[in-house]
């Protein structure tokens, strides 16, 4: 009976510990039914078919109006890890003045490029100062230049009349 219930107590464990190794998928960005927008062809397709097949863009071309953009992305993420993209497809498409398709690209992950950014820091003038010098630097301190002036606020006399 022992070895029973250890063998059932085992066995739930390790569903459980193998359960949280499986990979969660996701897909994000452009998903179609009707085919790749990569299928559409230049000459053939106008912004009017182009939109019938796969419906509004995932962005638009900031500078070039006429240039839209189907963006897609798949994801996995085995358990607590960071999720790793396994594929990306951005497909570019360009319309000439008449509407019409004038270039098709495809760009996938290989073709990304990776941005370091600098950890460095911009020197400023003066000195650093410590928490402590931060807090108790003015203390005792006076106000230099305003003790015993006239007409100034915080100056001794007020207005000065002649």
């Amino acid at each position: 009976m022992k070895l029973l219930t250890s063998t059932i107590v085992l066995g739930a464990v390790l569903l459980v510990a193998t359960s949280a190794c499986t990979p969660i998928s996701r897909s994000h960005g452009f998903i179609s039914a009707k085919g790749s927008p990569g299928d559409v062809e230049a000459g053939v397709d106008s912004k009017s078919t182009v939109l019938a097949k796969f419906g509004t863009p995932s962005t638009t071309g900031v500078f070039e109006e006429d240039t839209w953009y189907y963006m897609s992305e798949f994801r996995e993420q085995l358990g607590f890890l960071k999720p790793k993209t396994q594929n990306r497809t951005i497909t570019t498409i360009k319309f000439a003045d008449n509407g019409m398709v004038s270039n098709v690209d495809i760009y996938t992950i290989k073709d990304g490029k990776l941005v370091s950014l600098v950890g460095r820091k911009t020197p400023t003038r003066g000195r650093e100062l410590t928490i402590l010098e931060q807090l108790l630097g003015n203390v005792g301190r006076l106000p230099q230049g305003t003790m015993g002036q006239q007409n100034l606020p915080g100056g001794a006399g007020g207005p000065r009349r002649q």
